[in-house]
């Protein structure tokens, strides 16, 4: 098993497991058109993996992609007295089915936690799901209470 940061070669991949991990939580959602689906999300991902903002660590086995968390860096606004480093947000935390409680994704996580201290990040904030929590917990994440939003109406 290889972890890694995606490339262009991946966006096929991640585009299906994108439509996938979307479908198994909600399946409501296959009645969309994938054909429209993939144009878009192939758009953001050819982006995003250019960008420097998006980084989208995968396990691959054998040319197969089973598993993949999308970091997103969030630049903080300078404050006088400390340099100032960007913070985390993570998303899109999926393992395929089939490669589930393998301890892939702790992996995947515990690459992505060095390469967090390694650059001085802030933080790392996520928003798990109730089935998630303990996955985090034992990785080394604290719950913590929720942000307050704002929907417009």
């Amino acid at each position: 098993m290889k972890i890694r940061l995606a490339e262009a070669k991946d966006i096929s991949q991640l585009v299906r497991m994108r439509w996938d991990f979307t479908i198994e939580y909600d399946e409501s959602k296959k009645n969309f058109a994938y054909d429209d689906f993939e144009m878009e999300c192939r758009q953001f991902l050819e982006e995003a993996i250019k960008s420097g903002q998006w980084f989208i660590w995968v396990a691959e086995d054998h040319g197969k992609i089973t598993s993949h968390i999308y970091i997103e860096l969030i630049q903080k606004i300078p404050r006088p007295g400390r340099t100032t480093y960007p913070f985390a947000y993570m998303t899109n935390v999926y393992t395929l089915p089939e490669y589930r409680n393998k301890g892939i994704g702790s992996k995947v996580l515990s690459t992505i936690n060095e390469w967090i201290k390694e650059n001085n990040f802030e933080f790392v904030i996520v928003w798990p799901s109730d089935e998630s929590i303990h996955y985090y917990k034992k990785n080394g994440y604290v719950h913590c209470t929720e942000p307050m939003e704002y929907f417009p109406s």
